[in-house]
């Protein structure tokens, strides 16, 4: 209730900036069609009866917008097609301009109405002013549209050199290829020139799509794209034992908690056993590098999926030692993934739906896909076995996640969309925990990359 009342006063204290504004630009084009109507020089009636004229003028201007509904409309949700409105606005307030001028034509009342020529020359500047203002108001907000303004905070860019060096040349494997981490992962590992790419996903449709990406893009390296459950390990070794695989990036999961939480025996059966069985094939087979892709939310888990995640790291972290060197990497909330608040939310607004959130103080961890992607990449060509977490900054409350993302599209939270709660949802927490301090974590000599200890 506090917030959407503080969204009501912002709002209109807006339309009042607004108005403001609008009565500075007003100014300047009724003092410049002076100027150049009387190229200069002061008119007869003199400068005080033109700014006592100017009163008149902007009232009749401003009324005229109100009528037409033009500040309803949020200067960066501005488009080509509310010129009209404007302009029908601006040519009211002209033509009730004109019939002031003609009605009250002695001279003594030159301090209330302007010259026919100057409510002519007025109408086109202030008409090009205010749509301009707008126009560019509109284009800074749409600049600022980005995944920075959503999660606060700079982006983390990684130095792709390494990892390219890494990756050339090498047989990797895929699992998970399709989905929004995993067809990412393809796609810039394919940048790197490897020997082979092996994409294994169960999903046709997310195969297919991400297959049809590669096959459009010319590279010296072949690719298979195999429809495949993990969990079946039979098959899993036969792809093993047919290829040289010499990298795997594990990104098959289940990742929804409250369907987790759910379906928690296969749950349990796809993010742990199954991490485990590739594991164990990876390592009879002397893969070079695996990696799980894991998440922040295997830090003192409560939830199903939490749970199997941390399992499934201490089963891989629990087979180095041998060929294969095995780690993890934790993640946040990824900025637009499946299964995520993003998309939920870009649905629900473009609906003009309310937004629903499940917790007024609810707050995540989050990371774009490209930081996702980076750190995986990076991970995979270091040395470490280790479980590997980004400092993705504060975490975010959910809430203002949203309110961004409904103003990021030009709207006004709580007054043209509205954010309901609808409460926490099974094995999910307030807050996730992400510890980088001095005692959990050790620095690497990558920024913004830690190695947690009680893993290391």
């Amino acid at each position: 209730m506090m917030r959407e009342k503080k969204a009501w006063l912002f709002f209109y204290l807006k339309c009042l900036l607004g108005i403001l504004l609008d009565t500075v630009i007003l100014g300047v084009c009724y003092l410049s069609a002076f100027i150049l109507r009387f190229d200069f020089t002061e008119p007869m009636w003199g400068w005080r009866a033109v700014a006592m004229s100017f009163i008149t003028v902007c009232a009749v201007h401003i009324t005229a917008l109100v009528v037409f509904g033009c500040y309803r409309i949020s200067w960066r949700n501005f488009a080509f097609g509310d010129l009209p409105r404007y302009i029908l606005a601006m040519t009211i307030a002209c033509i009730v301009l004109t019939l002031m001028r003609l009605f009250l034509g002695d001279i003594s009342f030159a301090h209330i109405r302007p010259p026919y020529s100057i409510s002519l020359i007025f109408f086109v500047l202030a008409t090009m002013g205010l749509v301009a203002m707008r126009i560019l108001w509109a284009w800074y907000s749409a600049s600022r549209k980005n995944d920075e303004y959503l999660i606060n905070r700079q982006i983390r860019t990684m130095d792709k050199r390494v990892a390219a060096d890494f990756f050339r040349g090498k047989v990797v494997l895929v699992t998970g290829a399709g989905g929004s981490i995993g067809s990412e992962l393809v796609r810039q590992v394919a940048d790197f020139n490897p020997a082979e790419l092996i994409l294994i996903e169960r999903c046709e449709n997310a195969l297919y799509e991400i297959d049809r990406q590669l096959c459009n893009v010319a590279k010296d390296f072949k690719h298979k794209s195999l429809m495949v459950d993990i969990n079946d390990r039979e098959k899993m070794d036969e792809i093993f034992s047919s290829a040289n695989v010499n990298v795997v990036l594990h990104a098959a999961a289940y990742k929804h908690v409250p369907m987790v939480e759910l379906n928690a025996e296969e749950g349990w059966r796809n993010n742990t056993e199954a991490t485990k069985s590739l594991a164990e094939i990876a390592l009879k087979h002397g893969v070079e590098r695996f990696v799980l892709i894991s998440t922040d939310k295997a830090v003192n888990p409560v939830s199903v999926m939490g749970k199997t995640k941390l399992a499934a790291e201490k089963a891989i972290m629990a087979m180095n030692g041998g060929v294969t060197r095995f780690c993890a990497v934790r993640f946040g909330n990824v900025l637009g993934s499946s299964g995520s608040v993003v998309p939920l939310f870009k649905e629900q607004i473009s609906k003009r739906e309310p937004v629903t959130v499940t917790h007024p103080a609810m707050t995540r961890y989050f990371m774009t896909i490209t930081e996702a992607v980076g750190l995986v990449l990076q991970a995979a060509s270091r040395s470490e076995c280790a479980v590997f977490t980004l400092d993705m900054g504060k975490s975010i409350k959910i809430v203002d996640l949203a309110e961004s993302m409904i103003r990021q599209e030009g709207l006004r939270p709580y007054v043209d969309i509205q954010i309901v709660y609808t409460g926490i949802r099974p094995g999910e927490k307030l807050s996730e925990e992400l510890d980088i301090s001095e005692n959990s974590v050790y620095r690497t000599d990558m920024a913004k990359i830690y190695i947690t200890k009680n893993h290391a």
